[in-house]
């Protein structure tokens, strides 16, 4: 089955392997994108008690590259950090050097909040 379609009003995403929504997936596999690709880079301080956090939305990736990407962006931040539903959070307001090290990396970002 070749089928080219992503998105089902009947069950959301449609995994690309084996034609089902992707919370029933059939094949297991780790190929998944999670985001939609118009990434966000945003400083948030709400539910942290005034501790801030740089928020990453919407990375077109799979939950393997997600954590890869994650990791290496705290290491270069030299802070922590984790995945959460497909966002990245990272401790700390490192916007700008986010956004420089994503474009190194060819994913085009967009800088909001504070």
């Amino acid at each position: 089955m070749s089928s080219k379609l992503v998105y089902s009003t009947e069950v959301g995403k449609v995994c690309s392997q084996c034609q089902q929504s992707i919370n029933d997936c059939s094949c297991k596999e780790d190929h998944h994108v999670i985001g939609s690709g118009k990434v966000k880079v945003l400083h948030e301080t709400k539910g942290r008690k005034g501790k801030g956090a740089t928020l990453i939305t919407d990375l077109a990736l799979n939950s393997t590259e997600l954590a890869k990407l994650a990791k290496e962006i705290k290491a270069k931040c030299a802070t922590g950090g984790t995945v959460k539903d497909g966002i990245v959070e990272i401790q700390g307001d490192h916007r700008d050097k986010i956004i420089q090290l994503l474009s190194l990396k060819g994913i085009r970002a967009k800088k909001s909040g504070g």
